[in-house]
């Protein structure tokens, strides 16, 4: 038996929240539709409190609730201090805030610093200012190449296809300066290295923290400084030399998370924040845990995992040994509004890149649901069985799978378009989820009764109602009822959340640990498997018959 993770740790009570926090991701435009617009939004929410609290988690996320466009679905934030009309006003956002807390649930909302939409007061006062001038200055302007400036400024390529540069038109009709824009067009990068940007946004978080949020998910929070000089990127990646990208990761982000950290701190009850920063290897991460930086992060590396037991155990290690090495908890999640879902990754062996839909997304014809299913319920054991915090995605706890019926004229992400419509994006994970079995008001979703399927924002898959919280919700096999019953018991024993785990001698096919307590979680990816005999079984992700752990199959037990 191996233990890690073995820095001594408070008891559960008196340890802060957010280190044994399970908290639950809402895409806000999919989760419930009080209005009735095909569009999910704030009250929708407010309704579905109890339906959270019965859960058990101890937290949700809500994704961009600003002013916007929609180019990018919120992320492309016209206002960061305000709530877009469609999802309703700052009232009611307040609302939630308090009903939420009534609740024993703390909220956190997503933050998007690295960029805004090209709506936003401040871009549109660049576009009418000249170059050099202050209000350039809080972006990433930038004169071409070539002899008429017709050439971008360098060879960066944006996270959705194509250039991450656009040139503009300037005040007297002549074509212009160009600007820099790390994913859709209509998102211009923000100057980090601008005062007036880094004392905006402060000024942000204490307008939310004094609403009453308890914390803040960054948006690609290893963006915003960029290298100086903004050099090309190496024909060949082999020639950075291990370096990160001069656009991702860079050390300067680091001096802004301090200053926020001190932020945070100001407020009492813990407030705390999240990064979403895609960076590797897992000692990159750490980085950003450090004491006086962020208190946690995604594991990215973690939630790619295919399902192969050398996989899993490989970045779960890694990752906490990276994360321990400053004192921070680790997080785990499976499931996000960017990725394929687990469902379907596990079944069809899938990581998370690949240069084409296909090798992201699979192929449907060899798609088995069942026994994806099966292997994203034994995955939901796993992951709230490890140490520390963990994220759990809206549907993730129904095991809804991806949405592939999506016609191509209804396809709504941005990398559809600048992939020259190559690259269905990540719409299929995002459909609005079914809260009933019949198809009135969208399965449920939306408050309109007379709302079909086929009405709400994104069309919902014709099957949408089999995986229902109506038809889950009274089903004691149910996904759904794991989900609660895992949670549950994770809340009253002590040993789970933060804390040591040791690796259990099992047959390679086996993943095996202990939690204090006497607590153990197996998950078997191959042959039928014999349980300890003393095994006390608390709570399986399939039946368990006479002691035996059959294939794709997680549990949680005590010795006798």
């Amino acid at each position: 038996m191996t233990t890690i993770n073995t820095t001594p740790i408070p008891p559960r009570d008196k340890r802060l929240w957010w280190r044994d926090s399970v908290t639950y991701q809402i895409y806000i435009r999919s989760f419930a539709d009080a209005n009735g617009d095909g569009k999910g939004d704030v009250a929708g929410i407010i309704s579905r409190l109890p339906y959270l609290k019965k859960l058990g988690v101890d937290a949700i996320w809500i994704t961009p609730w600003y002013p916007s466009p929609q180019k990018d679905h919120g992320y492309d934030v016209a206002d960061f201090m305000d709530i877009e009309p469609d999802y309703g006003t700052l009232t009611d956002a307040k609302k939630l805030i308090e009903q939420s807390h009534k609740l024993g649930i703390r909220l956190l909302v997503d933050i998007v610093p690295n960029h805004c939409s090209d709506k936003h007061k401040w871009f549109q006062e660049a576009l009418a200012a000249k170059p050099g001038s202050k209000e350039r200055d809080r972006f990433i302007f930038r004169d071409g190449k070539g002899e008429n400036g017709e050439l971008p400024p360098n060879n960066w390529q944006a996270v959705f296809g194509g250039s991450a540069w656009q040139r503009i038109t300037e005040a007297d009709g002549k074509a212009g300066q160009w600007y820099l824009h790390l994913f859709a067009v209509e998102q211009p990068d923000f100057n980090w290295q601008n005062q007036e940007v880094k004392d905006y946004f402060e000024k942000v978080l204490k307008f939310w923290l004094d609403l009453g949020v308890d914390g803040f998910r960054i948006d690609v929070a290893h963006g915003m400084i960029k290298a100086d000089g903004l050099p090309d990127v190496p024909s060949d990646p082999k020639l950075l030399e291990g370096k990160p990208m001069p656009f991702w990761d860079q050390d300067g982000v680091h001096e802004i998370y301090k200053e926020w950290r001190k932020i945070l701190d100001s407020y009492p009850n813990d407030r705390m924040a999240v990064a979403e920063a895609w960076v590797h290897p897992a000692t990159r991460i750490a980085r950003y845990l450090r004491p006086g930086e962020l208190m946690n992060s995604f594991n990215f590396e973690f939630l790619g995992s295919k399902w192969d037991v050398a996989e899993i155990k490989n970045n779960i290690n890694k990752s906490i040994e990276a994360i321990g090495a400053v004192g921070a908890p680790s997080s785990w999640v499976f499931n996000n509004h960017d990725v394929v879902r687990s469902v379907d990754r596990f079944d069809l062996g899938l990581g998370l890149s690949g240069g084409t839909t296909l090798e992201r997304h699979g192929d449907v014809n060899k798609f088995n649901l069942e026994r994806g299913r099966k292997r994203a319920r034994a995955g939901a054991l796993l992951m709230l069985a490890l140490p520390g915090g963990a994220y759990i995605y809206q549907g993730e706890e129904l095991t809804l799978p991806e949405a592939r019926e999506i016609p191509e004229d209804r396809l709504s992400d941005p990398r559809w378009k600048m992939s020259n419509y190559t690259d269905r994006g990540r719409d299929g994970c995002r459909v609005p989820l079914p809260w009933r079995s019949n198809t009135a008001g969208a399965f449920g979703f939306s408050d309109n009764a007379k709302l079909t399927p086929n009405d709400s924002w994104l069309p919902q898959s014709n099957n949408w109602g089999d995986f229902s919280v109506e038809v889950q919700d009274s089903d004691p096999n149910s996904s759904l009822n794991l989900y609660r019953k895992a949670l549950e018991i994770r809340k009253s024993l002590s040993g789970l959340g933060d804390g040591p785990m040791s690796w259990v001698d099992a047959p390679d096919h086996v993943v095996a640990f202990s939690r204090p307590g006497d607590f153990y979680c197996y998950l078997n990816l191959g042959a039928d498997f014999k349980l300890p005999q003393a095994a006390k079984v608390l709570v399986s992700s399939s039946p368990i018959e006479n002691g035996i752990l059959p294939t794709d199959t997680a549990v949680w037990f005590t010795l006798n």
